[in-house]
């Protein structure tokens, strides 16, 4: 890690303040989509949809992967990090967390446009729900491990945000990182290719082909982008958000 007011070791200065530059601006970016996406489903009774809790769980774990990379643009401008070890193990905590429910989630957004579209039926309430805290759950679960021993969460090489230490080649973490990667990116890479895969199918019988890209997104701004922005609805409550006459409308009623 970087001493106060120095460097980090092997870069320069022109690179930290890139670095910084490009996490801010990323960061930025990401939670002023996904607060839009998370104001119109609080503010807007139609989007209030079992459908759309999935797409809120998204934007809501997209929002902490920014508050995330907001950190560590922060610290990166600084040329240092400032928070302590303890600090660094909530921020790889942190962001291992959202990161992974965001995957998750994607996942979960695949399979519930399976069921609606194949299935033409609604998602219900109880399922949406269930599957949402399954997500949280499961992604504080795997996050926690290496807070617990199994995995490590260390400094990033520029020294200003704190990850898993992926340097590590011993077999606790050979192990870990195995195992999650089966239960937290294959697993969930299949559910969202088969859903779409099936969908497809079902949606070129009826001669109705309009699938959504096939894999899901973990970047913040794109998943806003293609989950939530895409969406007509969603679209009508951000207008409604938005729009003082709109919003002077619902006051009055």
């Amino acid at each position: 890690m970087a001493e106060s007011g120095s460097l980090p070791t092997g870069f320069g200065e022109l690179e930290v303040l890139a670095v910084g530059m490009v996490l801010l601006v990323e960061a930025l970016t990401g939670l002023c989509l996904n607060s839009l996406t998370i104001l119109s489903f609080c503010k807007t009774p139609e989007l209030r949809t079992p459908t759309h809790l999935l797409v809120l769980s998204l934007a809501l774990a997209d929002s902490g992967i920014s508050l995330n990379s907001l950190v560590a643009g922060t610290s990166s401008l600084l040329r240092r990090w400032p928070y302590g070890s303890n600090g660094c193990q909530a921020h790889g905590f942190q962001g291992f967390v959202t990161a992974l429910a965001s995957i998750c989630s994607s996942a979960a957004i695949a399979w519930g446009r399976y069921h609606h579209y194949c299935t033409r039926s609604q998602l219900a309430w109880n399922t949406a729900i269930s599957l949402v805290i399954c997500v949280w759950l499961s992604s504080a679960f795997w996050a926690a491990l290496p807070l617990l021993g199994w995995g490590h969460y260390d400094y990033e090489p520029l020294g200003t945000c704190c990850t898993l230490d992926y340097s590590r080649v011993d077999r606790n973490f050979t192990s870990f990182l195995f195992t999650m990667s089966f239960f937290n990116f294959i697993l969930p890479l299949f559910i969202t290719f088969i859903s779409y895969r099936l969908m497809e199918q079902k949606l070129k019988k009826t001669g109705h082909l309009q699938v959504p890209a096939l894999v899901a997104k973990a970047v913040p701004t794109i998943n806003a982008i293609n989950y939530a922005l895409g969406s007509e609805m969603v679209h009508k409550g951000i207008w409604q958000c938005l729009s003082p006459q709109r919003s002077g409308l619902d006051r009055a009623r």
